[in-house]
């Protein structure tokens, strides 16, 4: 019988970009469990957004990844606009559904490169990491900038798109639609990438209901959720499009999905672009918003993003609260896990696409339940760090100097 050893994997790692931290038991070189820890990276946006106004919100939000920028731009200026009444014109729906869609194939083109080089095929990854190149051109185009893009204000988006620029999007996606049609055939024929991939991060479709897994995570075990499909808000209700799926339920199908996607995307933009209406690029929107909550959901690369707002009369919200697609999927990644191996972990883990920039969160647990204290002090939180540390890992962090005041 092979010997238990427990492997951390993180929070600081080679294969992973962000900290991110995995306790992996092994029995030999198979997996039993992985626990799945967070809270590396936490930031407090969602206690800033509080001390601001509602729009400085909006770009305080966009630096919550740099990959998803306008999708969080957008899900919380949606909870915003439902509160406040405000009717966003169609031409700035359009501009906001396009900008969407080529995040969306800066998002995955880049995950198609990370796959490949978490597996060796290097030569994959300068090419999709080439090609996004092209997306991420005609992002600084349009916007000015190629991340945290700023086209979004409240009742509206602040640039339009000129006949020029719409002829430069539609030569775009001819080119990206090609490249990408090579890409589809590299994925199902190149015979290291279907055998290193597939069986490979198993999750069943029941699994995935369970744990909530969304987006191409969730697609790929043949669940066919879709929030642009489902809610069709901002323009996708004036394109048509599939939802993507697969029933391998495997890294494999992640990449099949992803893959499915880009090419969809191509057409929506088509779509778009060639449809674009002639109203107004935004309407009057007031600086306090009226009491009242609302839930936005949008369909981030990654998967569902949510956010919810709570306004209490005044320029500033009461609450603002969001839940990133990693936090729903990176709980499936010790299921995923189960009875595979070591050398499939950084794979597995790459593949639901992480983001722990958007999901960490700090939760405080009083261990004094009658105690009114709900503060913590920087030197109490690196006395219960040092603690934890010389128990768990046998490290005393103790010995480190650091001035606290």
């Amino acid at each position: 019988m092979a010997k238990k050893l427990i492997i951390p994997v993180g929070p600081q790692h080679p294969a992973l970009k962000e900290p991110a931290s995995f306790d992996v038991t092994l029995a030999g070189e198979q997996v039993e469990s992985i626990l799945v820890k967070v809270g590396y990276n936490h930031r407090g946006i969602e206690k800033a957004c509080e001390q601001k106004t509602y729009l400085n919100d909006m770009y305080l939000l966009e630096r919550v990844c740099g990959i998803c920028s306008h999708s969080h731009s957008t899900c919380y200026l949606q909870a915003v606009e439902e509160i406040a009444g405000l009717q966003v014109p169609l031409r700035a729906k359009y501009i906001r559904s396009i900008i969407g869609e080529m995040e969306r194939i800066h998002s995955h083109l880049l995950w198609v490169g990370v796959a490949a080089h978490e597996i060796g095929f290097d030569t994959l990854l300068m090419y999709t990491w080439r090609d996004r190149e092209v997306v991420m051109d005609l992002l600084a185009l349009l916007t000015g900038n190629r991340v945290n893009y700023g086209v979004n204000v409240l009742g509206g988006v602040r640039k339009d798109i000129s006949d020029e620029e719409k002829d430069q999007i539609l030569k775009a996606m001819d080119v990206l639609e090609e490249r990408t049609k090579y890409y589809a055939q590299v994925v199902t024929q190149e015979i290291t990438i279907k055998k290193r991939l597939s069986k490979v991060g198993y999750l069943s479709p029941e699994d995935a209901v369970k744990m909530g897994a969304v987006g191409p995570t969730g697609r790929a075990s043949g669940i066919a959720r879709d929030v642009r499909a489902e809610e069709k808000y901002a323009a996708y209700g004036e394109a048509d499009f599939k939802v993507i799926t697969d029933n391998n339920c495997d890294v494999y199908a992640r990449a099949l999905v992803r893959v499915g996607e880009l090419m969809e995307a191509y057409s929506i933009i088509r779509q778009l672009v060639k449809k674009l209406p002639a109203t107004p690029l935004k309407v009057p929107a007031p600086l306090r918003i009226p009491a009242g909550e609302a839930i936005s959901r949008y369909e981030a690369p990654r998967g569902e993003d949510l956010h919810y707002v709570r306004a209490n009369g005044t320029d500033k919200p009461e609450r603002v609260k969001l839940r990133a697609p990693t936090l729903a999927n990176v709980q499936a990644v010790s299921t995923m896990l189960e009875k595979g191996y070591l050398a499939d972990v950084t794979i597995v883990i790459a593949a639901i696409d992480p983001c722990f920039s958007c999901t960490d969160r700090m939760i405080l647990s009083l261990n004094d339940k009658n105690s009114k204290n709900s503060q913590v002090s920087w030197k109490q939180l690196r006395e219960e760090s040092i603690l934890w540390y010389k128990k768990n890992r046998g490290v005393d962090f103790s010995k480190v100097k650091l001035e606290i005041k």
